[in-house]
């Protein structure tokens, strides 16, 4: 039952992010829906099932830029000694980054008096496009409080960093949805692959927080 609720969210997330539209494009051209192209399909598969790892990984010693236009260290911004939840994105996605942006923004709401407690970190897989203001207006979009920051920076620094995590694909049209949590520097990464909900993000976070 929770499988097939978790789709369903899923599909209706997906809908208004504009992801269904080849099906529609299709009704109205003639086309068959079956034979309509689907440049999504390969992300199709992660609306259902999420797989979790624990990681160590090892920071790059690189700079980033966050939105307010400060140049930042990531090993600094990461180890400031709050639980970290890590998630990579760009502002012109139109399938994955608005539903794990969309669960982050819940995710604050439901954190309740954790919120000011969590370093929520989002950077950028596309760091040519997403200037510092963009990243603002896109954390401003999805209501972005002070412990939701969003990262930039030069080319290099975003893939060091994406590979440091083993998240980069090379094309940022082919990534896939990642988020990370660790409990306090030091200690190893909870990774989940897939579109997590909020539940289990928030059951994630305090799992990792009362065994640290």
């Amino acid at each position: 039952m929770k499988t097939v609720i978790r789709y369903l969210v899923g599909v209706l997330a997906l809908t208004a992010a504009g992801m269904i539209a080849p099906v529609a494009h299709a009704a109205a051209t003639g086309v068959s829906a079956a034979n309509a192209p689907d440049p999504h399909a390969h992300h199709h598969h992660m609306m259902s099932e999420i797989t979790r790892s624990t990681v160590d990984y090892t920071l790059p010693p690189v700079s980033l830029v966050r939105e307010d236009g400060k140049a930042v260290s990531l090993v600094n911004e990461l180890n400031d000694g709050r639980p970290v939840i890590l998630t990579f994105i760009y502002t012109t996605c139109t399938s994955i980054c608005p539903m794990i942006s969309q669960t982050l923004s819940q995710l604050q709401s439901d954190l309740g008096s954790d919120r000011d407690k969590v370093h929520m970190v989002s950077i950028s897989i596309d760091p040519e496009q997403d200037t510092p203001a963009r990243l603002r207006e896109y954390a401003k979009k999805y209501g972005a409080g002070p412990e939701w920051q969003h990262y930039t920076g030069t080319v290099a620094a975003s893939i060091a960093t994406q590979r440091a995590f083993d998240v980069y694909r090379g094309d940022k049209m082919n990534h896939n949805p990642v988020t990370l949590l660790r409990a306090a520097p030091g200690k190893p990464w909870l990774r989940i692959d897939g579109f997590a909900t909020v539940a289990e993000l928030l059951g994630a976070y305090h799992e990792l927080v009362a065994s640290k």
